[in-house]
C-alpha cells in the first residue's frame, strides 16, 4: 500500500523535529505533528545549556557526559548564531557538599569519612580535568584557577570565596533551535504540523492510520512508521494514542529559574555548589539580566501547568545569596519559567539523581513505533541519528549527514559573529548595537533577508517596541511557524521581557488580523 508518509512523528520539541530533519535529509516522506506551538513546553524551557553535565560525573555517567561534550563542539560549529562560547566560574570553599546519595559521595564517605561528605578541591579539579579531556575539546578553551581576590568576577561575591576554576560549556537558545531544525526538516521535504493534535494512530495491516485534529477538523493520514517524541506526554501516547503496552515510563522532573534584574557586569556564568549537595547557575541573560536556575521537584500531574513556585523562588534566591555579596530576593525577580523534564525512570531515589540519558524503544511487531524516553538537549542530534539508526533497516533511507551541516542562518565560523553583527550595522545605519546583536544572534546570515532594502527602522513596517517589527515578525509567521504574541516574544524571542502589555497586545491583534 502507497503509504503518505514514510515516517510520522508525534511531538515538535527538540527530539521530533531533529528527528524530523534527520530523516527528511536521508530521503523519507516526513510528518510531524506538534498539538501547540514549536517547542513550547519542555524544549523552550531549559537552562539553555550545550553542556556535558559536569555534575553527572559524580553519578558515574561517564557515558552520558563523553557523548554531551563531543557532541559540544559538533552543535557549535552548525549553529554559531544561536550557540556560543561561556565560560564558567566555579567558586571554591571548603564547606561545599555532595549530595548525600551520589556514588562519589558514599564512596568518599567509606573511604574519607573525617571529609563529613564535603567536597574536597582535589576531587573538583580531578572532575573538570575529565570535563577537559573527555570529549576530544578543540574550540573550547580549557580549565584554569582564578584568584578572586584580583579578578574582576570576584568582585559580585561574598569576600570568604578567595579561588575559583573557570571551564568552558556552550549557550543555547533552545526554543530557536527547535524552530530552526523544524524549518530545514520542512525546506528537505517534512511536512510539519502545528497546533494539529494525534486522536488516534492504530496499526492497519503493515501501517499506520493517524487521526490528526487542527482548529477541531479531522484529518486522515497513513505512515509506514510511528516515532513518539512526546516528551512528558510519551506514556500516554503509547498507551492512550497508539493503545499499547509498555513497561517502560518517565519520571516527571520539574526545572524552575527566576530571571532577575542585571547582577554583575561581565559576562562570565557562575556554577554554584550549595550546602545541600546541589549545584544552579547564575548566567547573564539577554544583555540586561541574569538567569538563575535549576530546581529538581517531581512533578505528578501534567494537567497541571508547571510554574515557578514561591518556594522554588525563595530557594534559588536563598541559594544565589550564599555567594553573591548583595543578596537576592524576590524583588529582584522580573520574570520566571518552568518546565517539565521527562527523564527516563530507572528507579533513582531522588529527581536529581535520575538519569539524563536516552533510551529508544522499538516496537516492531508489526508497522514500527519508536518511544523516546528521556534526553537532553546537547544531545539532540546523537538521539535523532540513533533513533534513524533503528528505523532505516525498517523504512530505508540514506546513510547519516547532519553532523557538521549547518542549520538556517549558520553558515559562518565561530569566531566571525562579531563580524557579522558590525557588517549588519554598517549595511543598516539605523540599527542600535543592541538591535544589530539580537538579529545576527536570532537569524544569523539571514538577518539581512528580513531587513531587505530598508533605508530606515520606518521601512519596516509597524514598530511593535523593543526593536521588533512588522517586516520580523512576518518572517516568523512566513518561515518559522509564529501564530501568536506569546510564539513570538517568548519564544522565537525573548522581547517580552522589554515590551508592555499593550505593545503585546497590538502583537496579537496583528498576527490575527
Amino acid at each position: 500500500m502507497q503509504t503518505d508518509f514514510d515516517l510520522f512523528i508525534i511531538g515538535g520539541g527538540i527530539n521530533g523535529c531533529g528527528i524530523a530533519r534527520d530523516a527528511a535529509g536521508r530521503g523519507l516522506k516526513v510528518g510531524l505533528a506538534e498539538m501547540n506551538d514549536l517547542g513550547s513546553a519542555t524544549s523552550s524551557a531549559s537552562t539553555k545549556l550545550f553542556h556535558g553535565g559536569l555534575r553527572y560525573l559524580e553519578f558515574f555517567e561517564f557515558g552520558l557526559v563523553r557523548k554531551a561534550l563531543i557532541e559540544r563542539e559538533v552543535l557549535l560549529r552548525a549553529m554559531p548564531h544561536i550557540s556560543w562560547p561561556m565560560r564558567f566560574v566555579l567558586p571554591y570553599h571548603k564547606d561545599m557538599r555532595f549530595e548525600g546519595d551520589t556514588p562519589t559521595s558514599k564512596l568518599l564517605s567509606l573511604f574519607m569519612p573525617w571529609m563529613k561528605g564535603r567536597r574536597p578541591a582535589w576531587l573538583i579539579r580531578l572532575g573538570l580535568f575529565l570535563y577537559d579531556n573527555l570529549g576530544g575539546r578543540k574550540i573550547l578553551p580549557g580549565t584554569w584557577t582564578v584568584d578572586l581576590t584580583k579578578n574582576p568576577v570576584g568582585g559580585p561575591l561574598k569576600d570568604k570565596f578567595k579561588r575559583a576554576y573557570e571551564y568552558s560549556d556552550c549557550w543555547i537558545e533552545d526554543s530557536r533551535l527547535v524552530v530552526l531544525n523544524a524549518r530545514d526538516a520542512e525546506v528537505r521535504g517534512a511536512k510539519i504540523m502545528t497546533r494539529t493534535k494525534v486522536i488516534s494512530a492504530d496499526r492497519v495491516e503493515n501501517h499506520w492510520k493517524i487521526v490528526l485534529e487542527t482548529d477541531g477538523k479531522q484529518t486522515v493520514y497513513t505512515a509506514r512508521g510511528l516515532v513518539n517524541a512526546g516528551g512528558p506526554w510519551v506514556e500516554n501516547i503509547v498507551r492512550q494514542v497508539a493503545r499499547q503496552n509498555t513497561s517502560e515510563g518517565v519520571r516527571l522532573v520539574r526545572g524552575s529559574h527566576i530571571v532577575t534584574k542585571k547582577l554583575f557586569d561581565h559576562q562570565k556564568s557562575y556554577f554554584f555548589q550549595g550546602e545541600d549537595g546541589r549545584i544552579i547557575f547564575a548566567i547573564p541573560y539577554e544583555t540586561d539580566f541574569t538567569l538563575i536556575g535549576t530546581t529538581d521537584a517531581e512533578h505528578e500531574d501534567l494537567s497541571e501547568r508547571p510554574y515557578a513556585t514561591d518556594e522554588e523562588q525563595d530557594y534559588l534566591c536563598n541559594f544565589a545569596s550564599q555567594y553573591f555579596e548583595k543578596p537576592v530576593t524576590r524583588d529582584d525577580i522580573v520574570w520566571t519559567y518552568s518546565g517539565v523534564r521527562p527523564l527516563y525512570d530507572d528507579g533513582a531515589k531522588s529527581a536529581t539523581a535520575a538519569t539524563r540519558d536516552y533510551v529508544l524503544s522499538l516496537d516492531d511487531n508489526g508497522a514500527p513505533l519508536l518511544n523516546i524516553f528521556g534526553g537532553k538537549i546537547t544531545t539532540y542530534r546523537k538521539l535523532a541519528e540513533n533513533a534513524l539508526k533503528k528505523l532505516t533497516p525498517l523504512l530505508g533511507g540514506s546513510e547519516p549527514w547532519t553532523a557538521g551541516v549547518a542549520l538556517p542562518g549558520g553558515d559562518f565560523l565561530v569566531s566571525r559573529r562579531d563580524s557579522l553583527v558590525a557588517d549588519l550595522q554598517a549595511s543598516y545605519s539605523f540599527l542600535t548595537p543592541f538591535w544589530a546583536l539580537r538579529l545576527i544572534r536570532a537569524y544569523g546570515t539571514e538577518a539581512a533577508q528580513i531587513l531587505g532594502d530598508a533605508k530606515s527602522a520606518t521601512d519596516l513596517g509597524q514598530d511593535f517596541g523593543a526593536t521588533l517589527t512588522e517586516a520580523e515578525v512576518k518572517w516568523l509567521m512566513g518561515r518559522e511557524y509564529a501564530r501568536t504574541a506569546e510564539d513570538v516574544v517568548w519564544r522565537r524571542s525573548k522581547l517580552g521581557l522589554r515590551m508592555t502589555p499593550d505593545q503585546t497586545a497590538a502583537l496579537d491583534a496583528f498576527m490575527a488580523a
